[in-house]
């Protein structure tokens, strides 16, 4: 089992920066991607960006909506994955949710508000 723990959300102004972490416990060997899904109440959910590991390759994806706003990165020595937002807008507010996978499988964290106000 892996358990995360997201921390950074809130509310901020639109064109303002905001910085979500989460920190992956337990069972943390062979996490392959770790990544960023957002979802507002009555629409899909999305995948905002992740950041895929293979041996020392890292590849990351972005969604066209966050593309040069959003930068994903990983720390695999602390095993945590952050998501440095810039330039928000008022279409960004949402509830962002950690997920990982680990050997197929996987592991979401609670998700945290960021709201972003015009």
């Amino acid at each position: 089992q892996v358990q995360l723990v997201e921390s950074g959300g809130g509310l901020v102004q639109a064109g303002g920066s905001l910085r979500l972490s989460c920190a992956a416990s337990g069972n943390i060997f062979n996490i392959n991607t770790m990544g960023w899904y957002r979802q507002v109440p009555g629409k899909q959910r999305e995948l905002v960006a992740q950041i895929t590991t293979v041996s020392t390759t890292s590849t990351t994806y972005y969604a066209d909506s966050v593309k040069g706003r959003f930068t994903i990165s990983r720390d695999n020595t602390r095993n945590r994955v952050d998501l440095q937002m810039n330039s928000l807008k008022p279409e960004d507010t949402a509830v962002y949710s950690c997920v990982v996978t680990q050997l197929g499988r996987y592991y979401w964290g609670q998700g945290t508000q960021v709201t972003v106000e015009s």
